[in-house]
């Protein structure tokens, strides 16, 4: 099964299920990462997400390779990573980093306070500034990430945001689910979410991001693993579960680690096998996931209390 496309809120993109997230990884060669990249691509993807930060601009040069080429009908995702330094400077850093004329969508990186958002949204903030760019057509969307619901709501509500990006998955905050997808459906936002696998903790017995059960390392890993790795000793979840919860709550796009073949395959297989689950097969993978979680360090992703 291919995956099938869904139209990105009010920007109109018919943008595949799912999504390609960055691959930073400095240990896997250049070429062997833009080889990966173009095998998601073959296979139907058509939506790629990157940032400055993912290992020094290291993910960026990778994608701009990926897609010196076939560019075309891709849409890309990148972040500005410093919310309170000048806009334009940094969007024309990514684009030289990236090799590219345009980039679709440039979102605001992990805005997780109120304060954050509303200095953004103040006149001559970030959001004002980002859209003197789209208007020059260099950028064609704006919005933010964000790991807490609160700013989510606020920033959806103001209609300055085309796209979001937050977590959706077995194991999240119940308010990115119940209150914010619905919220951005009402308001014409797109959703382009992550976390489908607990940053693979979930999956296996890591601390995230394929990190030993130690503190969470700097920068950003692949989500789901090695080309081959051990079996996990801990709870766990399989690849189909997480994305069939994740396809079921219904994101536009579900952006996943895919790194390496192996991962790449065991999401299409999940795919491939895809049907809505009941209230009750939710449930039951909810309730699972809290077991997979325990013991491997905190959720980022997650508003303490």
């Amino acid at each position: 099964m291919k995956p099938q496309t869904r139209t990105l809120g009010s920007a109109g993109f018919n943008a595949s299920g799912l999504g390609i997230g960055d691959l930073a990884d400095r240990a896997v060669p250049m070429a062997k990462c833009v080889a990966t990249i173009h095998r998601a691509i073959d296979f139907g993807l058509n939506l790629i997400d990157t940032a400055p930060g993912y290992e020094d601009g290291y993910s960026e040069a990778i994608v701009g390779a990926a897609l010196r080429d076939r560019r075309e009908g891709m849409f890309v995702i990148d972040k500005i990573d410093d919310l309170d330094q000048p806009v334009a400077p940094q969007v024309h850093a990514s684009l030289e980093r990236l090799g590219m004329d345009m980039v679709d969508l440039f979102v605001f990186h992990a805005v997780c306070e109120l304060a954050q958002w509303e200095k953004l949204a103040a006149p001559g903030g970030g959001m004002e500034q980002l859209g003197q760019i789209v208007g020059t057509g260099r950028v064609r969307f704006r919005g933010i990430s964000s790991h807490h619901p609160d700013v989510l709501r606020e920033a959806i509500n103001s209609g300055l945001c085309d796209v979001v990006m937050f977590p959706a998955g077995p194991f999240c905050d119940r308010r990115y689910i119940e209150e914010i997808l619905p919220l951005c459906r009402r308001k014409g936002v797109g959703t382009v979410c992550f976390k489908t696998f607990g940053a693979g903790k979930l999956l296996g017995d890591t601390k995230g991001y394929n990190r030993p059960l130690e503190a969470r390392p700097r920068g950003k890993f692949s989500s789901g693993g090695e080309e081959t790795g051990s079996e996990p000793a801990l709870p766990r979840l399989s690849v189909a579960e997480c994305l069939h919860y994740t396809l079921t709550v219904g994101p536009d796009v579900a952006l996943l680690g895919l790194s390496f073949p192996n991962e790449q395959d065991a999401a299409f297989q999940a795919l491939d096998s895809f049907r809505p689950l009941e209230s009750g097969q939710l449930e039951d993978i909810q309730r699972r996931a809290v077991q997979a979680m325990e013991g491997k360090g905190p959720c980022w992703w997650n508003p303490s209390s």
